[in-house]
């Protein structure tokens, strides 16, 4: 399950805030701001904040971590 920790890495990776994740994610500021502070979020709100992560590049690991996603270099 996507953790607050990761949130918080994964918005750092990506230079945004938490108004520009919010957006991403279909959620509001403050409903964002709650889930990121460990305030207990629903399945589906976490769900959206990953989706909105990994469809910015980001890599969401097993061991509670983040990672920006590999990408292939054009030559």
């Amino acid at each position: 399950m996507l953790t607050a920790a990761q949130i918080r890495g994964a918005r750092a990776m990506l230079q945004i805030g938490q108004v520009e994740l919010a957006k991403l994610a279909g959620l509001s500021k403050t409903g964002l701001n709650h889930v990121e502070n460990g305030n207990d979020a629903r399945r589906s709100t976490l769900a959206a904040i990953q989706a909105a992560l990994e469809a910015a590049g980001i890599e969401i690991l097993e061991d509670n971590g983040v990672r920006l996603r590999k990408t292939l270099s054009a030559k």
